[in-house]
């Protein structure tokens, strides 16, 4: 095996030592854009070895302006198969046929025939089958509900090599980070969700039921690695790389290391105590941002109850408060502190489709 190369790097050099030359020679005026930005751990730098062996290797999105894209694409198909060198950087620039959920892996090349992976793209096209979101149209609050994180990970993450048409950085320049208002929006809902949970976990150990304090433990973790992304505006990605993108967040080695004592200590003391400092460096980190007064980072009694929290719904509604003046305030209003998609639901199956994803705008009134 070939040493290994990230997807991004390697196909910067594939782009610029192969694709590009071969364009310019054979369609010299097509005004096109090239880039490694969708689906996959090589677009979203978390690639390793293990990767290699689907989906992975020499491959590239090439996107055409749209009224060329039908006769274009094609000639561009054909040239390719026929120019392409059978491996770049001792990777095979050929792959398999679509298995049947659509995953295609590295196979042999035929010289003179190669089943490349250079998919071919309309800027609009592409949005719409990734977000469920035309880019010619308007870009309202209720549609950055309606995508997911990893999605909105996917479209701005990556690398674009070069942009001939221009609309493709313009449009992920729109989708950079979420507008101020949805942002405060988002960090209120979880906020929130911390609120729902926190008296949990007092209660399972109280009850010595051991499983439901792990387990509402798990969840408290994951929401504040989840509100540590919100804080840095930062998207998060689905489960498979949230540790590793929280890992290179500003919060982390302060953060990571008592999120793992919650989750991993044997003596309920010691992980109760790791949760509250964990709580006091995210409040802490909340409040420098400003957005409303400081809040206090203690914790303290539940009611009468003899176990302590955050009481994060203080800050959840002091961030709710700073919603009315926005013109969309009546949106926030109807969706409550249910919040985004991702907010609402952890189902694969829906957040990874953005057809599904899409039909939560159906539900403004």
């Amino acid at each position: 095996m070939p040493t290994f190369v990230p997807g991004l790097a390697l196909n910067q050099q594939y782009y610029q030592s192969v694709i590009r030359p071969i364009l310019a020679e054979q369609f010299p005026t097509v005004r096109y854009a090239a880039a490694l930005i969708g689906y996959g751990s090589d677009a979203l730098g978390c690639d390793t070895e293990r990767s290699t062996d689907h989906e992975w290797g020499p491959r590239l999105l090439v996107f055409l302006d749209d009224a060329e894209f039908d006769a274009i694409s094609v000639a561009l198909d054909e040239q390719l198969r026929k120019r392409l060198p059978p491996t770049f950087m001792g990777y095979s620039t050929a792959f398999s046929p679509q298995d049947r959920v659509g995953v295609r892996i590295p196979v042999e090349a035929i010289p003179g025939d190669v089943a490349h992976h250079i998919d071919f793209w309309t800027v609009r096209h592409f949005f719409t089958a990734t977000l469920g979101w035309d880019p010619a149209g308007a870009l309202d609050p209720v549609d950055w509900l309606s995508f997911s994180s990893q999605k909105l990970l996917e479209v701005t993450g990556g690398a674009v090599f070069h942009d001939g048409l221009g609309t493709l950085t313009a449009t992920r320049g729109k989708l950079h980070y979420y507008p101020d208002d949805v942002w405060r929006y988002l960090l209120s809902v979880q906020w929130m969700r911390l609120a729902e949970e926190d008296p949990f976990w007092g209660r399972c150990h109280e009850l010595h039921d051991t499983l439901g304090e792990h387990l509402v433990a798990a969840h408290l973790v994951r929401d504040l690695v989840r509100l540590a992304f919100l804080i840095e505006r930062r998207y998060s990605p689905y489960s498979k790389w949230l540790g590793t993108a929280f890992s290179h967040l500003a919060i982390y080695p302060e953060l990571a290391p008592l999120l793992t004592k919650v989750l991993e200590d044997s003596v309920w003391v010691r992980r109760q105590a790791a949760l509250h400092q964990a709580y006091t460096i995210v409040v802490e980190r909340f409040n420098q941002l400003a957005l409303v007064e400081p809040v206090p980072t203690s914790v303290s009694l539940f009611h009468q109850r003899p176990y302590a929290v955050i009481h994060a719904e203080r800050i959840a509604e002091a961030l709710w408060s700073t919603l009315t003046p926005s013109p969309d305030r009546t949106l926030y209003e109807h969706f409550g502190f249910v919040g985004s998609v991702d907010q609402l639901s952890d189902n694969p199956a829906f957040l990874g489709d953005p057809r599904r994803t899409a039909t939560y705008r159906s539900l403004v009134p």
